[in-house]
């Protein structure tokens, strides 16, 4: 049964707002508003820490019905706002609403995350009703994620400025829809979020083109180490939960793991879920780990021995034909100390020589210092033991490549041996 709430307080002691209604007949208590002749209310979408394997937060969205009970999409709620001057009276009742239905939840540690419209943040009435809210309700400004989207705004610094205001008061910020549109890095260093929110357009490039598989790891690194917690949005299918678990993102949402509802999430069926991916991500790293081994275990041997070679005394350019003589070896380079090399690159295939021409500023290496190179540094660490890069671009050619690397003594000096491979992750995964 659907009441009027003029006067009245909800199961939990609050009381409501006037213009609120309250069902207490279905199964999930929830309030609703009338605007117009929209009657509007909320659901929430579950967000999930992929470690935690549960929701920590839940993000307030719209529904609206229209006076035949039919569904109108909350893009039209809001256009029609705008085009009549209620905008940001409609972003006060829908924040007012989503907190109202998150308290009546009955969760007790996770996040709100509410999509607020740019002007609102500098609108002071608007800030002060959504103060009064809290109030009312006893939810602190730390159980509270603020959706900014910085393509919705013509003045960044203004934005910026306001979102350090809220951050201040307790709030905590998340930068929505990442990757859409004109997004760029730029932006999350002005408005300085805690959370960014990666738009499905990216992860839909992911699933699509290699390149973009490849990038979104490494996005996902370099936010991490700018303090950004992660968040990939509309993960929906099986292959978009597996490339948002592999890239390392803090956290997801979307349909494969939980619908908006107006109740909590289904613990089990999403803690069920993420441990599956969990399992299968075990499985296939392992297996890519098998894979690289087994193809690197000759170029290994080939190594190793030249190292043993070079160690006895032997010269450079002897010592590097067997290692050189298999199929994706390519060359061959010796290095100091300090990571100098004094000398130009060992190399027996001549195949090669077209697309060396095009980055024949780099092709000589004499002279070079590769110390910041992880394949240096991991065989000054440990002597005597072939180390290998996980694949990374050669500067040489611009191509995907894997380098050995083995420091020995030769006479009273310590040198590293490098050698570099070609490597394809295709060739990988057809072994």
């Amino acid at each position: 049964m659907t009441t009027s709430l003029q006067d009245t307080s909800t199961s939990n002691g609050t009381r409501l707002p006037p213009s609120f209604e309250c069902d207490t007949a279905s199964g999930s208590p929830r309030c609703s508003l009338r605007h117009h002749d929209l009657t509007l209310t909320s659901v929430f979408q579950p967000i999930f820490s992929l470690a935690h394997l549960r929701a920590v937060g839940y993000e307030g969205l719209l529904r609206a019905h229209d006076v035949f009970d039919c569904a109108v999409p909350p893009l039209d709620v809001f256009g029609t706002a705008a085009r009549q001057g209620e905008l940001l009276h409609v972003d006060r009742l829908a924040l007012a609403l989503h907190l109202e239905n998150f308290k009546m939840l009955g969760a007790e540690r996770e996040w709100l995350f509410l999509n607020v419209h740019a002007g609102a943040l500098s609108d002071s009435y608007h800030e002060a009703t959504f103060a009064a809210h809290l109030a009312r309700l006893e939810l602190t400004p730390r159980r509270i994620v603020l959706e900014v989207q910085e393509a919705h705004t013509q003045d960044l610094d203004r934005l910026a400025e306001e979102v350090r205001r809220f951050r201040e008061q307790g709030f905590l910020i998340a930068l929505d829809d990442f990757g859409a549109g004109d997004s760029n890095l730029e932006r999350i260093w002005q408005i300085d979020p805690d959370i960014v929110k990666i738009d499905r357009m990216m992860l839909s490039h992911a699933a699509h083109r290699t390149e973009a598989a490849a990038i979104l790891p490494g996005f996902v690194t370099l936010l991490h180490e700018a303090g950004k917690l992660v968040l990939i949005e509309g993960v929906e299918t099986d292959q978009d939960a597996q490339l948002a678990f592999s890239c390392d993102a803090d956290f997801v949402q979307g349909f494969f793991f939980g619908r908006p509802a107006p109740g909590l999430a289904d613990r089990a069926y999403a803690a069920a879920r993420i441990a599956d991916l969990a399992e299968r991500h075990r499985m296939q790293t392992e297996r890519r780990e098998r894979r690289r081994a087994s193809r690197l275990a000759p170029y290994v041997r080939a190594f190793t021995r030249a190292g043993e070679r070079l160690s006895a005394g032997e010269p450079l350019e002897e010592v590097c034909w067997n290692f050189l003589a298999l199929d994706h070896a390519v060359r061959c380079f010796l290095l100091d100390e300090q990571g100098r090399q004094a000398d130009r690159n060992i190399v027996l295939r001549f195949d090669r020589a077209g697309n060396e021409a095009r980055f024949l500023p780099v092709a000589d290496a004499q002279g070079a210092n590769w110390m910041r190179r992880p394949y240096f540094r991991a065989a000054i660490e440990t002597p005597e033991r072939v180390q290998a890069t996980r694949p990374y671009l050669s500067i040489n050619e611009a191509l995907p490549c894997v380098t050995l690397s083995i420091a020995v003594r030769v006479g009273e000096r310590l040198c590293v041996l490098c050698g570099d491979i070609d490597w394809h992750e295709d060739d990988e995964a057809s072994r």
